[in-house]
């Protein structure tokens, strides 16, 4: 499936970057191959517009902020956040800024959990809620944003993948004499799905620290929520009553590469477990996947059993993902679109 194809993807939310980011000026970000620009307006709003001045073109991420508005950096012509024209410096019209009537493309945004999220189309479902983000009991960790070379998809993939941890995570916390993915548990939601299921692991020295636990082995209780198309929360209860909670959002830049946020939620304290220490833990786990991950090819078939690709019973939840989302092309008119020169029907039930 080439997601820039598919124009239905549009119809989500997608964390693009960290509201931090936004604070000195605009900043520009390529979504779904749409080039926009986000800013904050004068009262604390984020907004998202194409990148493009209707006027002679330039950038808008290019631009500054100019009394809560923005502002292109070529001939100073002032947009709100709706897109729309205010003021045009070179042929003041007072009174009567909002009647010039030139505008831009504007986009869905909003903020949550530190980052903005963007939807270039009228939304099918609301930002993921995450209740433990406002849990006072809990704590929110930011641990990195970058881009990957390869699929939204390939990453939720492997995000609920079992099998892979024996072999990707040898040298973090995989079994490898245990490859055995055991049970997992599937219920759907309008949404996407919730899948439960437990692991043990290999519990080394920096995650003995940040558990609290002495043990070279634990288990891993987990339930994991898939938020078509590409992000997920997988809640991780280990045997002490440590939660860690980890939220990767994948926003496709192009069909080729990703912009990965990932954060956590914890039900410790600084003082039980450094952020650094959590983090370095688990930036070993995920340069791990994206090593493996960036080999992969980025046109993924959503048929269930496509020729190009073999699959195994660990890879149900994967599987039902392509289901969904084939279902998801099926209802909104759509075919799927791979790499070859004409769009070819998806085939999964």
């Amino acid at each position: 499936m080439l997601v820039t194809k598919q124009p239905v993807l549009r119809r989500f939310w997608y964390a693009v970057m960290p509201e931090s980011d936004l604070a000195d000026g605009p900043r520009p970000f390529r979504l779904l191959g749409e080039d926009i620009v986000l800013w904050r307006d004068g009262e604390g709003r984020y907004a998202a517009l194409a990148d493009r001045c209707c006027h002679r073109t330039a950038k808008l991420s290019k631009g500054f902020y100019c009394e809560g508005k923005l502002a292109c950096g070529y001939h100073g012509w002032i947009y709100d956040s709706d897109g729309v024209v205010v003021r045009i410096p070179q042929r003041p019209v007072a009174g009567r800024e909002r009647a010039i009537g030139q505008k831009v493309k504007a986009f869905r945004a909003e903020a949550r959990y530190g980052y903005v999220w963007v939807a270039l189309a009228d939304p099918l479902h609301d930002v993921p809620d995450l209740p433990e983000a406002a849990d006072p009991g809990f704590r929110l960790i930011h641990e990195f944003y970058e881009v990957w070379k390869t699929a939204g998809l390939r990453i939720m993939e492997n995000s609920f993948d079992n099998a892979h941890f024996s072999f990707v995570h040898r040298d973090s916390f995989g079994i490898q004499e245990n490859p055995d993915a055991g049970k997992v548990d599937i219920e759907q939601r309008s949404w996407g799905f919730l899948m439960t299921t437990a692991m043990p692991v290999k519990n080394p020295e920096i995650q003995k620290v940040i558990l609290g636990m002495a043990e070279t082995h634990t288990t891993r209780n987990m339930r994991s929520s898939w938020f078509m198309p590409f992000t997920r929360s997988l809640e991780i209860t280990y045997p002490n009553g440590r939660v860690h909670i980890i939220v990767t959002a994948t926003a496709p830049i192009d069909d080729e590469t990703s912009q990965v946020v990932q954060f956590v939620i914890r039900n410790d304290t600084e003082a039980d477990a450094p952020a650094a220490q959590v983090i370095a833990f688990d930036r070993q786990v995920t340069a791990e996947d994206k090593e493996i991950l960036e080999s992969t090819g980025f046109d993924v078939p959503l048929s269930a059993y496509a020729a190009e690709e073999a699959d195994m019973p660990s890879d149900r939840p994967g599987v039902e993902m392509r289901r969904r989302l084939a279902k998801l092309l099926r209802e909104h008119g759509e075919r799927e679109v791979r790499l070859q020169s004409a769009p070819t029907s998806s085939t999964a039930d």
